[in-house]
């Protein structure tokens, strides 16, 4: 599969703010991997600026966890480091300053957390993807999809579309296409059901099977490594059906090429995510 023109970065008058700055609001004390992962990864898939945001007791160890091109941003958390709703006062002045928010990954399930990312997903302006734990938020308070009037991507496994639409793992399974489209036109979104030939619905009744991929990419942190993939490309210009589209694609073949080095047993997210660039080459 080609990628469209619009990443090909062929404008030599360009700078890194033609190329979307993404707000990534992921991480915990038990979790701070993952907001990495996801963080890392969209700078390799052509952001041009990612800010991390995470608990303020976590602003040194995050720094070593990521490139020194990333930017953080420091949040009030709660006493199990966790983002806490009191953040939201010290970002909704500036929410609508990115092109993409991503959010989710390691980010928890305090109360507070959860108050936190349903205020973001019915405040923001900006296209969303959402992941991880911000789904789980969701699924305690679906109306928000409804409330929220920006463009969402979400990016659930079976287990959490379960959550999400109160059905049982095995029947998502038996019909993950129709199940995935469902809830797309039903909640005005685009869902990317994960798993083998990943779903992307859209609400205007598009889909796309996804034929990149593999079994070693059931390994833990790969998903958050399709969520920086995704804002990446959403924060570079892509709509956002082709943003998941195109970014299940990269994410799959990423890992292809990810196996075919380290072997479908041994490979990790980390494998995944420094695979990007070559897949991109591959495509572009």
């Amino acid at each position: 599969m080609q990628l469209p023109t619009l990443l090909s970065r062929q404008n030599k008058k360009a700078h890194k703010n033609n190329f979307g700055h993404i707000l990534i609001i992921a991480g915990s004390g038990r979790m701070l991997g993952a907001g990495a992962l996801s963080c890392i990864s969209a700078m390799r898939s052509g952001a041009g600026l990612v800010t991390f945001a995470i608990p303020k007791s976590l602003n040194l160890t995050a720094q070593k966890k990521i490139s020194n091109c990333i930017m953080t941003l420091p949040l009030s958390e709660t006493k199990n480091q966790t983002l806490s709703f009191a953040a939201f006062k010290e970002l909704k002045k500036t929410l609508q300053k990115y092109d993409c928010i991503a959010i989710g990954p390691g980010l928890g399930t305090d109360k507070s957390t959860q108050k936190l990312i349903l205020k973001i997903i019915e405040s923001s302006q900006v296209p969303l993807v959402i992941d991880a734990d911000a789904l789980n938020a969701v699924a305690q308070d679906p109306k928000t999809l409804l409330i929220s009037k920006t463009k969402k991507i979400l990016t659930p496994h079976a287990g959490e579309m379960a959550r999400l639409t109160k059905l049982k793992k095995a029947d998502i399974e038996k019909d993950r296409k129709n199940t995935a489209l469902s809830f797309a036109i039903g909640h005005n979104c685009i869902l990317l059901l994960k798993g083998n030939n990943t779903v992307v619905a859209g609400h205007d009744g598009s889909i796309y099977i996804n034929k990149s991929g593999n079994s070693g990419m059931a390994t833990a942190g790969s998903g958050d490594v399709l969520t920086g993939v995704i804002s990446a490309f959403v924060g570079q210009g892509l709509e956002c059906f082709e943003a998941a589209k195109f970014g299940a694609y990269i994410h799959g073949k990423a890992g292809d090429l990810a196996a075919k080095k380290k072997t479908k047993i041994s490979m990790t997210a980390s494998d995944i995510s420094d695979h990007i660039p070559n897949a991109i080459k591959s495509s572009i």
